[in-house]
Order: C-alpha cells, then sequence, then structure tokens
C-alpha cells in the first residue's frame, strides 16, 4: 500500500520519501514502483521525460526521524494499533507545522491514534484501496478534533492524486470495510457451513451480483490475517453478533494460510 501511495504521489508531481525499518522493504518498495511507472509508460499513460521525473523526487529512508519538515506524512502500515501509535509519536516531530498526519487505516479509530500526537486536529484518515494505483476511491475520516483545514488539505491532496473522495464518520469500519468485511465473514460462514464450495460461492456472486471477485478470493488478496482484524475491530468496537468473526476465518489464519501473500487462503496461488 505504501509503495501504491507513494506512486500516484509521484505521478501527481510531488516529492516522495519512502520509510521503512526494513530495507528489503523499502528495496521491494521501490522496484514496485519503478515497475509501475514502466507500465504506464507502456501504456502511453506517461511519457519517458516525467517518469524520470518523479523517480528524481523519490528518496527513501530507513527511520522516520531522519525525514524533516515534510507537508504530509502519510502512514501505512499492517492493522496495529499500537504501532500505528507508535508511529504517529514520529510523524508528529518531522510534519512541519499546519501540515497533515494522515493515517491509511481501514478500521482501527482515528480518534484514537490522534490522541497520541501533540496536535490532535492535524490528524486525519486516508484510507486508500488496493492497488493504489488503479483504484481511484480514498475515504477521508475525520477524527472527533480534526480541524477543517486538515479536512481541506487532505481532499486537495486525494484530488491532486486524481482519487474521487468520500467522508465517513469515526466509526469502526468506516463506509467500505463496515460493509464489506462483514460480506466477506459471511462468505466464511457459508463455506464453513458446507453451503457451498469456494468456488461456487464465488462464482455465484461474481455472475450474481456482476462483482469482478468473488468474497473469498477477495478475501484472499486483501490477506486473511487482515481481513480478521478487521472483523474483530468491528465486533469490539460495534458490539453485535453480526459482525463476530467466522471460526474458519480464524482457524485458517492460525494456520498460516493467509491468501495469496502465503501462498494459500481459500484458494491455492
Amino acid at each position: 500500500m505504501g509503495a501504491g501511495i507513494a506512486q500516484v504521489s509521484l505521478v501527481a508531481g510531488l516529492k516522495v520519501t519512502l520509510v521503512d525499518v526494513a530495507a528489503e522493504v523499502v528495496a521491494k518498495g521501490r522496484a514496485k514502483i519503478e515497475g509501475g511507472l514502466g507500465k504506464l509508460v507502456e501504456k502511453g499513460k506517461l511519457d519517458e521525460a516525467k517518469r524520470k521525473g518523479a523517480l528524481e523526487r523519490l528518496f527513501t529512508a530507513s527511520a522516520i526521524l531522519d525525514v524533516k519538515n515534510v507537508d504530509v506524512g502519510i502512514e501505512a502500515v499492517s492493522e496495529n494499533e499500537e504501532l500505528k501509535k507508535k508511529i504517529f509519536k514520529d510523524l508528529d516531530a518531522v510534519v512541519r507545522p499546519g501540515g497533515v498526519l494522515a493515517t491509511n487505516t481501514s478500521s482501527i479509530p482515528i480518534t484514537r491514534i490522534a490522541a497520541t500526537t501533540r496536535r490532535p486536529d492535524a490528524v486525519i484518515g486516508m484510507h486508500f484501496m488496493n492497488p493504489v494505483p488503479v483504484m481511484t476511491l480514498v475515504e477521508i475520516i475525520r477524527g472527533a478534533a480534526t480541524s477543517d483545514a486538515t479536512y481541506a488539505a487532505t481532499r486537495a491532496l486525494a484530488e491532486k492524486m486524481g482519487k474521487t473522495t468520500v467522508v465517513s464518520k469515526d466509526f469502526p469500519g468506516f463506509i467500505v470495510n463496515r460493509i464489506l468485511i462483514p460480506m466477506l465473514n459471511e462468505a466464511c460462514f457459508a463455506l464453513a457451513e458446507g453451503l457451498a464450495s469456494a468456488e461456487d460461492i464465488d462464482t455465484a456472486m461474481k455472475l450474481g451480483t456482476n462483482v469482478p471477485m468473488g468474497p473469498l478470493a477477495l478475501a484472499d488478496f486483501i490477506g486473511l490475517d487482515t481481513v480478521l482484524s478487521i472483523a474483530q475491530v468491528l465486533h469490539a468496537g460495534l458490539g453485535e453478533s453480526k459482525y463476530r468473526p467466522s471460526p474458519l476465518l480464524r482457524q485458517y489464519v492460525e494456520a498460516g494460510w493467509l491468501g495469496k501473500k502465503s501462498g494459500r487462503g481459500f484458494f491455492k496461488y
């Protein structure tokens, strides 16, 4: 996700620093960006001069505190609240006064993340869809303290990236995952109950509702650990039994069958 966000930022003409504590992750992210920009050139959506210019504006670092006085910091780590809070303490130190501290979280309350900083009014949710260069939506989530200026700057940034924005209140799951994750979770229940095979469940949903990907394949693509994490946030935050994670989903995660990234989930890859 971080590499995708960096790519659309570079294409929009922005200067970007990609940060991760693991050097191999930074290298992989840079390679992914280079490949993505190359594909845009091949498709005629970007000329060679702009590709080179984009790469000249791409920098890397191994620590957030190595980056100074940036306009916007966008955090895009996994759905781990404590990790996100730690990162936001560092972002608080490197984003310039009047800048924006954004999180790409898909489910964790913005207000709780913002409370770890000295300027909760500058913290906002900027939830990109995966894959970022392809999907046009960005959910913007305002925390309890998010200022109008922070919202306006975030919306302008998303639009500069060529995205369409929607605004959600700071409730668990926001808009997309509040509706999507229960559907994926229900597909897990249906599979566990023997309603149909994984293949037939996905075929039925693709052809019956005209979605490009069935729910179980989509869960595999997202990562079953991420789906489970979001389902747990929904269940804990909203307190209703209809959000209870499927035991089958939990079992697959415990087995290490996390979907496409591990080679096995509801399908094999």
